[in-house]
């Protein structure tokens, strides 16, 4: 049994608050300057620059990358042999987001009640995700998350009787109906089966996955580039200004779910779709 005082927990997640804001996942970045090149339209041409610029500048000043810094949602894989010592783990996560906000000179955009509407003025507290995973090291995943884009999210509970079409017509529709206000060139999570709650999350699990990284069934790789290959034919273009790149990729988490159904959901990420990690070993 290995023991992790939860200071270190707390340390951590601030410091990914920090760089999850500053400084897109290294992937992420290579694919918008490659879409920049694949762009037919000198206007979004020439909004994909801007985008770089606002990129580069955030590096070279120190600044987040958008003014709006999330909500947090943080992802841990607890190893099972790992003992936390010195507090609970919800309060050193919520800890360290406060930490990393305030001294980070982030936006805090949190309410407590979402009809009292006062914000807690230090982000928290965090949406918490944890994992039970065998060994002695933690996994912590940082990524913020801002609600011009999740406000575009849906999630459509289908039947088995829905055919990869009217999938792919269901996320090609919310992507439609959402035009310019995700500020796209967007990412597209999507989850396929579970349950409600299930779907949802796998959802935000294929959004925060690297952009490199293909579902490893060929079914579903094939699938995120038909669902790909669909929204950019929408014409939305960066920041709505059309173009032929609406979406920079599409990815796809499946889960097992019950003979009546069939969950899909679709969350969606703008450009600017942050996420940081660390292991703690």
């Amino acid at each position: 049994m290995r023991e992790i005082h939860v200071q270190e927990i707390t340390e951590t997640v601030a410091e990914l608050c920090i760089r999850a804001n500053k400084i897109l996942p290294e992937n992420l970045e290579k694919k918008i300057h490659q879409c920049a090149i694949l762009e037919e339209s000198p206007v979004g041409k020439a909004v994909f620059d801007d985008l770089i610029a606002n990129l580069q500048a955030a590096r070279e000043e120190d600044f987040p990358i958008c003014q709006d810094t999330g909500m947090t949602v943080v992802f841990i894989e607890l190893g099972q042999e790992v003992h936390l010592i010195g507090g609970t783990l919800r309060e050193a996560v919520n800890a360290g987001v406060a930490k990393g906000y305030t001294e980070g000179y982030l936006r805090c955009s949190v309410v407590g009640d979402p009809l009292e509407r006062v914000n807690t003025k230090n982000n928290t507290p965090a949406i918490l995700h944890l994992e039970l995973v065998p060994g002695d090291q933690i996994r912590i995943s940082v990524c913020p998350k801002g609600f011009g884009s999740e406000n575009m999210s849906q999630l459509k509970m289908m039947t088995p009787a829905a055919s990869q079409e009217d999938i792919i017509n269901f996320v090609t529709d919310c992507i439609a109906k959402a035009g310019s206000n995700p500020c796209p060139p967007i990412v597209v999570g999507v989850g396929i089966g579970g349950n409600f709650e299930e779907c949802a999350l796998l959802a935000k699990k294929a959004l925060c996955r690297d952009a490199a990284v293909r579902n490893p069934k060929p079914l579903y790789a094939e699938l995120e580039q038909k669902m790909l290959d669909r929204i950019n034919q929408l014409g939305i273009g960066a920041q709505g200004f059309g173009g032929t790149v609406t979406a920079l990729y599409v990815n796809i988490e499946e889960g097992a779910t019950h003979i009546a159904g069939l969950p899909v959901a679709v969350n969606v990420g703008c450009h600017v779709t942050r996420h940081a990690e660390k292991i703690l070993s």
